[in-house]
């Protein structure tokens, strides 16, 4: 069985090569961005193409990709007062929603 002293050595070992090999890593791949770089900005001249041929909009994000706004919450247009309910307004409607309707309620009465 190790001793603590042992085991705070080891520790301290493993965390300097740790060290060690983050840095490595970030120069090996720091050292292959570079030659991919190259590479294409060779291509690209070598073919007489610019970025704006490859379909790429700024950030490297391909043209017609979703924006980052996709997904978002929406704020609610309806709200039921006495439960306190909402809905966006999109999609399918809720069941209060259609059992108010049914009931001959407006949706306007609903609005925020």
């Amino acid at each position: 069985m190790s001793s603590y002293q042992d085991l705070l050595a080891q520790k301290a070992a493993l965390e300097k090569q740790t060290a060690e090999l983050e840095k490595a890593l970030q120069e090996a791949r720091r050292a292959e961005r570079a030659g991919v770089i190259a590479q294409i900005k060779s291509l690209l001249s070598e073919h007489g193409l610019t970025v704006a041929d490859l379909g790429l909009k700024a950030g490297g994000k391909a043209a017609g990709t979703p924006s980052s706004s996709a997904g978002r919450k929406v704020a609610p247009k309806y709200r039921n007062n006495a439960t306190g309910e909402t809905w966006t307004g999109r999609g399918l409607q809720p069941k209060w929603i259609q059992a108010a309707i049914a009931s001959g309620k407006k949706l306007e009465d609903f609005t925020i």
